[in-house]
C-alpha cells in the first residue's frame, strides 16, 4: 500500500490516478475529507490527518510500504513552508520510520539550498537533509516551476476577462514543468527499485519568460488581450506589507520578485539521455489540455 500526503493537490491527484491504474492500493492523507471524496474508489482509502500534528500520522502510515510526500505550504493561508514543508515532513518521516515503512518519496524543488531567498526552498532543503539521515530508502524529486500554477495565474485571466497582469518585467527566462510529467516521475520512483537513493532534478522542455507565456495564450486563443505589469519596486513593498495580513499572498508576491530577477533556467539534455521515460510536455499542450476557453 502507498500512502500519499498531499494527495488532493495539483500533483497528488495525478499520482493517485497513475498508481490506481496499476491496481495499487493507495491511502490519501488529507486535512479535509470532503476534498478527497472524488478520489475514493475500491483502491483508494481516505484518512484524515495533518502532517503538522504528529499524533495524527500513526494510523496513516500503518501498513504502508511507501510514503509519498507531495505536501506544500507555499500558497496555504492556514500554514507556512516552515510548518508544513519543514516540520511537517519531519513528522511524516519520523512516523514512517517508526512504522517500518520501506521507502519515502519526497517532492522537493529544483534549486533548494539553505540560504535560498524563498522560505519554501529553505524548508524543502531541510526536509531533504532530514530524510537522508533517517535510515530509510528514499527518492528525492526536484521539479522546476509547475506550468499549471503559473499558467492559471497569468494566462487564465486573459482567457476569462481579456486582461492579465504580469508580476515584474516578465522577461526573465524560467523553466516550467507539467505536474503530469512530475506525477509520472513519482510513479516510476514508487515501482522501480533503481530509483531509490536518487536525487532527480527535472524540468520541462522550454525556458520561457512570463511575457512569452502570455504570448502563447494569445496565440492559442486568438485573444489580443491587455497585459499590465506590476513594477518590481511595488512588489517588494507589497511583499513586506502583506506579511501580517495575508502571509500566503506575501509569499506569492515575493516569489514573483525572485522569479523575475534570478536564474530559473534548466537544461533538459542530460535527463533526456539518462531517463528516457521522462515526459517533456510543452506549455502549449498543457494549455489546450487543462485550461478553459482554448480551442482544441
Amino acid at each position: 500500500m502507498v500512502l500519499i500526503a498531499g494527495g488532493t493537490g495539483r500533483l497528488g491527484t495525478r499520482v493517485v490516478d497513475l498508481l490506481t491504474k496499476r491496481h495499487m492500493p493507495v491511502r490519501v492523507l488529507t486535512r479535509d475529507r470532503a476534498r478527497a471524496q472524488q478520489l475514493r474508489s475500491d483502491l483508494v482509502e481516505v484518512i484524515q490527518g495533518d502532517v503538522r500534528d504528529p499524533g495524527s500520522l500513526k494510523p496513516a502510515v500503518a501498513g504502508a510500504a511507501t510514503v509519498i510526500s507531495a505536501i506544500q505550504g507555499f500558497d496555504d493561508r492556514t500554514s507556512s513552508p516552515e510548518a508544513t514543508d519543514r516540520d511537517g515532513n519531519r513528522h511524516l518521516i519520523n512516523a514512517a520510520r517508526e512504522a517500518g515503512v520501506e521507502h519515502v518519496v519526497l517532492l522537493s524543488a529544483y534549486g533548494v539550498r539553505p540560504d535560498h531567498p524563498m522560505s519554501l526552498f529553505r524548508a524543502k532543503y531541510t526536509a531533504e537533509q532530514f530524510l537522508k539521515e533517517a535510515g530509510l530508502a528514499w527518492t528525492i524529486i526536484r521539479p522546476t516551476a509547475f506550468i499549471e500554477f503559473w499558467a492559471k495565474l497569468v494566462g487564465q485571466p486573459l482567457l476569462d476577462t481579456g486582461r492579465t497582469r504580469v508580476f515584474g518585467r516578465g522577461d526573465n527566462p524560467i523553466n516550467f514543468v507539467s505536474a503530469g510529467d512530475v506525477a509520472k516521475a513519482v510513479e516510476v520512483a514508487v515501482v522501480d527499485p533503481s530509483m531509490r537513493g536518487v536525487e532527480l532534478d527535472m524540468g520541462g522542455p522550454d525556458n520561457l519568460t512570463m511575457n512569452q507565456v502570455v504570448g502563447i495564450f494569445k496565440e492559442l486563443s486568438a485573444h489580443k488581450g491587455k497585459v499590465s505589469h506590476v513594477p518590481l519596486a511595488s512588489m517588494r513593498i507589497m511583499s513586506v506589507l502583506m506579511r501580517r495580513i495575508n502571509p500566503a499572498l506575501a509569499r506569492q508576491i515575493q516569489a514573483g520578485v525572485i522569479m523575475d530577477t534570478e536564474d530559473w533556467t534548466w537544461d533538459p539534455s542530460a535527463n533526456r539521455k539518462r531517463y528516457t521515460w521522462l515526459l517533456q510536455t510543452p506549455l502549449s499542450e498543457v494549455v489546450r489540455r487543462d485550461l478553459h476557453s482554448v480551442p482544441a
